[in-house]
């Protein structure tokens, strides 16, 4: 059948706001948020209900239409852009922004694909609750997207991803049946737990629709601190101490290194560092308590922070004095991003290794970039408690940003991940694999782990017609990548 009738099938089904093939409507949607990536589709879709999803995909099962499903479209990895071909057709969860309900007796909320990570919050504020989730993209990212990409953030040393916040999740599968299990049950031994399956998944398995999630209390206290600290190994015996001294009221440690701290205060007019001095690192420290907790917390810290002091585990320390001066710390950290883009072009690495191991890789990893790469610039920062840091290689000045990306660029992101692998950690903590590192994937994967992604894929989603070219590498992928400088330490 030709597009033609599938589109005008299509129109019918979800109606003139639903389906447009306007190339101005459709085109930002077309290139991914780093601007990496840019595709082509046959139209853009924007169903407002899980019963139009489930019938839009039916038709494109019937025509054969691949469908590439969108959130935000604030994802790292080019997972919700299109391929060139234009024969998919982006299915965007957008209008499908409903909060279902709010039980703040339960401590859950039910959400649309498409409600935004601000609204959610905004949502909550008031009940005494909140979601224990947030990162820079709060205001673009969806539920949706948070949960196909079983995203992270600053909290998930006190909380986890994604994956620990949802409690039940509504899915369109790729046969067009609509998978319900948005009751949370506490036991539940009916088999595997399917929505596992789910989030993570990229919409390579099915169409996330709508999720149940949980919510903590709200945060009565915080007390915020900025630290400085000699080398990564002391940020980590810090940390270790912070764990042990404030238990679950540490919420986030963020690790920055001084260079990273300088380029941020010259990107923000009228900003400054927070310490007086100059330190190999910094460390982003909070604590929170809800209500039974909040007397104690600043006594805690500070009890925390002098017996810190007194081992020689900080250098310097400052207390944020209140909310305006925690959100200003909270505001360097987070600018980290956009400094670095003046700088110039930069491949970016979301990974894992051991948490135990981090600071002797990222020590170890960092001058081997750099002798390997003249005129690079290898930084690393973030979630220290994780095991988890962002590695960025920053590109030489003057390079052309374009042709850096395909050669230098592509190699460097090579012989990182080979040297992630060598320290047995992941290619991908929490920004997923999209089209970005599904070729790395697959040549840097385990075997039997790479089989049963394929095999679980094709048993869901026989046709591939869901998000093709994402997550799963094909079989043939390693001999087809570019071999990277030899990973040598």
């Amino acid at each position: 059948m030709s597009s033609k009738t599938f589109l005008d099938a299509a129109r019918a089904l979800l109606g003139e706001r639903g389906l447009t093939t306007d190339p101005d409507l459709v085109g930002p949607w077309l290139t991914d948020w780093r601007g990496r990536f840019t595709g082509r589709a046959l139209a853009l879709a924007s169903p407002v209900s899980t019963a139009q999803v489930a019938d839009l995909v039916k038709l494109c099962g019937e025509h054969g239409v691949p469908i590439v499903p969108q959130g935000g479209n604030s994802g790292m990895c080019g997972g919700a852009t299109p391929d060139a071909g234009g024969e998919a057709i982006l299915l965007s969860l957008r209008r499908m922004n409903t909060v279902r309900s709010l039980d703040a007796g339960a401590k859950r909320i039910v959400c649309e694909a498409g409600v935004i990570l601000q609204t959610l919050h905004d949502t909550v504020a008031g009940t005494g609750l909140r979601f224990p989730l947030t990162l820079g993209g709060k205001g673009s990212a969806t539920v949706g997207g948070l949960v196909s990409t079983n995203a992270g953030g600053t909290q998930v040393l006190r909380h986890g991803s994604m994956r620990e916040q949802v409690l039940g999740l509504e899915a369109v599968l790729a046969d067009g049946s609509i998978f319900t299990a948005l009751v949370p049950l506490k036991k539940d031994n009916r088999g595997w737990d399917l929505k596992q399956l789910l989030i993570g998944s990229e919409g390579t398995l099915g169409i996330v629709t709508a999720a149940t999630l949980r919510l903590v209390p709200e945060v009565a206290e915080r007390v915020v601190i900025w630290a400085g600290v000699p080398s990564l190994e002391g940020a980590r015996d810090l940390l270790l101490h912070c764990e042990d001294a404030a238990g679950p009221a540490l919420e986030g440690f963020e690790v920055i290194a001084q260079s990273t701290l300088d380029d941020v205060v010259k990107h923000i007019p009228g900003a400054r560092a927070p310490l007086a001095g100059r330190h190999a690192w910094h460390t982003l420290i909070e604590l929170v308590a809800d209500n039974a907790g909040a007397a104690a917390l600043p006594q805690m810290a500070q009890a925390m922070l002098e017996d810190a002091l007194g081992k020689g585990l900080l250098q310097d320390a400052v207390v944020a004095a209140n909310e305006t001066q925690a959100e200003a710390f909270w505001t360097l950290r987070d600018s980290i991003a956009p400094a670095e883009r003046e700088k110039g072009p930069a491949v970016q690495h979301d990974i894992s290794v051991a948490v135990e191991a981090m600071p002797r890789f990222v020590t170890t990893v960092v001058p081997v970039i750099e002798r390997d790469w003249p005129g690079t610039e290898a930084v690393a920062f973030g979630h220290l408690g994780d095991g988890n840091v962002h590695f960025h290689v920053i590109a030489p000045p003057g390079v052309d940003p374009l042709a850096w990306h395909a050669g230098d660029g592509k190699a460097i992101s090579a012989q990182v991940y080979d040297l992630v692998s060598q320290w047995g950690g992941s290619i991908s903590a929490e920004h997923g694999i999209g089209q970005l590192k599904v070729g790395e994937l697959g040549r840097l994967g385990d075997p039997v782990h790479l089989a049963l992604l394929r095999q679980v894929k094709h048993a869901l989603d026989p046709r591939g017609l869901l998000n093709p070219g994402k997550l799963v590498p094909p079989a043939d992928t390693a001999s087809h990548m570019l071999a990277p400088k030899a990973a040598s330490l």
